[in-house]
């Protein structure tokens, strides 16, 4: 996704990629945990929406094998260049909107998005269609952050740091709902999959509380919006250098909004 879309962190921008390892590190232990529970197994056919970085899809190709296909889209493809050509073996890269362009046909034995549906204006749309792509048997797995269930950078404010670090998050959220966000998508995630016709519906959350990959994707975050944090008010130029200056130490804890993993059947 792009700001054409109206996602406020722009793919194309030099931190986005620092921003998309920090994510991988940080969730793709806990996604693929999930994944394999369902099974993604040799000669599965699977769709990647919303991609951005390249470890989710190069970790389900590893899984289904040479005999499956593993479909990634994104409206920004930049990052996915790699994956691309004859080297890349079952995985192709498409250009796709997921809320506006139909569905790829077929049926998938796995459709995933993660951060992908909290970030759209027409999310609804974008999981019905997703659903729907969805072959009878097959599951759907959506992951998507819910800033409203825990809006803290540093739960544990204890000092000014801290409490710099909160402000910053506060300014961030704003800017998150000025664009549309939903902050407290993530949980509404169960109740949509079951009114798209899902079944065997569940969801757990992911919470980490702190690692070098919380302060690395806080630091990327922040570099990436800080003009827009400053016109804003949410912090001055010299707070943003004071701010990510303690992130580059050990000493705060920062942590990120919680992940909610949801999936559900297509019935038979």
């Amino acid at each position: 996704m792009t700001s054409e879309s109206g996602y406020l962190l722009d793919n194309r921008q030099r931190e986005a990629g620092r921003r998309f390892d920090a994510l991988a590190e940080l969730f793709d232990p806990w996604t693929l945990d999930h994944l394999d529970r369902l099974g993604p197994a040799t000669g599965w056919r699977c769709w990647e929406v919303g991609a951005g970085g390249p470890s989710i899809p190069t970790a389900l190709a590893e899984r289904t094998g040479p005999t499956g296909q593993v479909l990634v889209t994104d409206i920004d493809t930049s990052w996915l260049t790699r994956l691309s050509g004859p080297a890349a073996g079952p995985i192709e890269v498409r250009r796709h909107d997921v809320a506006r362009d139909e569905p790829p046909g077929g049926g998938f034995d796995l459709v995933h998005a993660r951060l992908v549906l909290v970030h759209l204006p027409d999310r609804a749309e974008a999981l019905r269609r997703m659903a729907e792509a969805v072959r009878p048997g097959g599951w759907l797995v959506v992951e998507d952050a819910d800033p409203a269930l825990q809006p803290l950078a540093c739960p544990d404010e204890r000092g000014p740091a801290e409490e710099l670090a909160n402000r910053i998050r506060r300014g961030f959220r704003a800017l998150l709902a000025e664009r549309g966000v939903d902050l407290a998508f993530g949980r509404t995630l169960p109740a949509l999959l079951r009114g798209a016709g899902l079944h065997d519906v569940r969801a757990e959350g992911c919470f980490p509380l702190t690692s070098p990959a919380c302060r690395e994707l806080e630091a990327a975050t922040v570099r990436q919006l800080r003009g827009r944090l400053v016109a804003g008010g949410a912090a001055t130029e010299e707070e943003i250098e004071r701010h990510l200056d303690h992130l580059r130490g050990e000493g705060m804890d920062v942590t990120t909004a919680p992940l909610i993993t949801c999936w559900g059947r297509r019935p038979r």
